[in-house]
């Protein structure tokens, strides 16, 4: 142990008389681990905080289709799925999606048979009338609604439609309410022009969570048109979005990891005539060849463990303390009205191993393999470079 220590102590002193040469390798190595650092970190943390999200969501989603597209559903369909055995409730909701040319944001207009009634409000009430409406942080702020306590929006008929902010959604995470405005049911079939008896789909409770595939396949089979969507198949489809966004930007850092490769190659094949003579003299004063690889080994390690670790606390910082404000817009997604909500700090051990294994060991090696071919060469030759 004690002559590891001073292997180790010497490796250090040894990497300080090349400051130079090693802070430039730790500052490449932690700028690559803390792009991908940032992409994982960030794709986790939202998969994380959407299926803590979707738990509130209904048990099955009914919708109905026609040529492949979403289309309206009959509200009749509820009274005969409620009829299901297993079926604790089935409600229309009536919701739909609101283009602002003011802000240039897409908003979710949603009716208070929805879900909007499960959520906690900042202050006020959900609406009581069709003159009033609830609305998200983001268009509150987007819109002045907090201050105004009005918010107008053009409807299906071009006309505009002014409605009193009665309250503002907060809840565990403003991912689900950032864009809503919640009205009446009454108040959305009017503003979207919802044709009499139709409603966007049908949310159920199951009473039996273990009989969702079960209820879905018997409604599946008395209205062959439509599509039942549970909820473990909106967390999977919110899983994929996440992971092929995460995996698109990892594709684009694939050139600084080719660059770091190339580096770590440059610096393999390249070892430096300094490099040798050192290697060389402590041949001569009677180290062991295996002394030297432990040596060239723990240089190693130093400088890649330093790297690895400042790359994994840039990207945490990056993610959980600003946002992600580089990564944000492609891996939350395109649309304009962004939520803005703080993410619960997530590390994810596989994650850091599979990073640590492509970076970590490759530079490694890099470094003990032509240390190796050095070791074993005459002393006298080493120190003559």
């Amino acid at each position: 142990m004690i002559h590891h220590l001073k292997i180790i102590e010497y490796a250090i002193s040894s990497l300080l008389r090349r400051k130079y040469k090693s802070l430039a390798i730790v500052v490449a190595f932690a700028v690559t681990v803390a792009a991908l650092a940032s992409v994982l970190l960030l794709s986790n943390a939202l998969r994380i905080e959407a299926a803590a999200v979707l738990q509130a969501a209904p048990d099955l989603i009914v919708q109905r289709t026609l040529a492949g597209r979403h289309e309206l559903i009959p509200v009749t369909y509820a009274e005969t799925i409620r009829d299901i055995r297993g079926v604790g409730g089935a409600t229309p909701r009536y919701w739909g999606y609101y283009y602002d040319a003011l802000t240039e944001a897409n908003y979710t207009l949603m009716g208070t048979g929805g879900e909007a009634g499960l959520l906690a409000l900042l202050e006020g009430r959900l609406p009581a009338d069709n003159t009033e409406c609830a609305v998200g942080a983001g268009v509150a702020d987007l819109r002045g609604s907090a201050d105004s306590g009005e918010l107008i929006l053009v409807n299906s008929r071009n006309m505009g439609v002014l409605y009193d902010v009665s309250g503002i959604f907060t809840a565990e995470s403003s991912l689900l309410t950032n864009d809503l405005i919640v009205l009446t049911d009454t108040a959305v079939q009017d503003f979207f022009g919802f044709p009499p008896g139709l409603a966007t789909d049908i949310a159920l409770t199951v009473r039996n969570s273990n009989e969702v595939q079960t209820v879905a396949a018997k409604i599946k089979k008395i209205f062959p048109e439509t599509r039942p969507i549970t909820r473990q198949e909106l967390i999977r489809t919110y899983d994929m979005a996440f992971n092929w966004r995460s995996g698109m930007m990892l594709t684009v850092f694939c050139a600084a990891i080719i660059a770091f490769c190339i580096m770590a190659w440059d610096k393999a094949t390249g070892i430096s005539a300094e490099e040798k003579q050192e290697i060389g003299v402590l041949k001569a004063v009677g180290w062991d060849t295996s002394d030297v690889l432990v040596l060239k080994f723990w240089e190693g390690m130093v400088i890649a463990l330093t790297a690895f670790l400042l790359g994994i606390i840039i990207g945490f910082v990056h993610v959980f303390l600003f946002d992600a404000f580089i990564l944000a817009a492609v891996i939350k997604g395109w649309s304009v009205l962004f939520p803005n909500f703080d993410l619960t700090p997530q590390l994810n051990l596989f994650h850091l191993f599979i990073m640590g294994f492509l970076t970590i060991v490759p530079y490694v090696a890099c470094t003990v393999f032509p240390s190796w071919k050095t070791a074993i060469t005459d002393p006298e030759t080493a120190m003559r470079g």
